[in-house]
């Protein structure tokens, strides 16, 4: 099993990786979970898979078992900048717009972690491992990138793992309920990760 992380700048080194991690999150978000979502070519995509995104894969000889997609909160892309602060402008209508305590942040060293996924056929054996290594692989990347906070929206049960995978997360907004599962934004503290 391999952990990788993925920019516009590496993405030739990879093979069909990338291509590989979007047909992963297609089958997750539009097949498995039913959203109405952009999608070509098997692939699902959005406004913030730009240059400016990193996106970090679990894999093993081509299979893409989880996901994460990190976009800084200085983006900008014609209207758009980040999903949560979009969400918090109103740009994005299937998530409330009081989704956060505070107002969105813009700041060199916060990250956003969206389309954070692990694929439906990943075997149960290794969900934790795997979990363990998207974890693993976005604080590290995420540290690299000069990021010393992200913020992610996602499932509201993340106190459960958070702390089993060393993680020191704090609500960042209210419990909200998306296409029948319950959310919440978490805000990811990495400034101890200083190493």
């Amino acid at each position: 099993m391999q952990t990788t992380t993925l920019s516009f700048a590496n993405i030739h080194n990879h093979g069909e990786l990338f291509a590989n991690l979007l047909r992963a999150r297609r089958q997750s978000f539009i097949v498995q979970n039913k959203w109405d979502l952009p999608e070509a070519l098997g692939m699902e995509y959005d406004q913030y898979d730009t240059p400016a995104s990193r996106w970090v894969a679990v894999h093993h000889f081509g299979q893409v078992f989880a996901g994460i997609r990190l976009t800084p909160t200085t983006a900008r892309c014609g209207i758009y900048t980040y999903m949560i602060r979009d969400a918090q402008l109103g740009l994005l209508e299937s998530i409330p717009q009081d989704l956060l305590y505070a107002e969105a942040p813009v700041d060199d060293h916060i990250w956003e972690s969206s389309r954070v996924f692990v694929a439906h056929d990943t075997p149960q054996k290794i969900r934790r491992l795997v979990h363990a290594h998207l974890i693993t692989e976005m604080t590290k990347a995420a540290r690299e990138l000069g990021a010393v906070r992200v913020l992610g929206l996602i499932p509201a049960n993340w106190p459960r793992w958070a702390r089993r995978c060393g993680l020191e997360a704090e609500a960042a907004g209210r419990v909200m309920t998306i296409d029948g599962v319950d959310n919440q934004v978490v805000s990811i503290n990495l400034a101890d990760k200083l190493h």
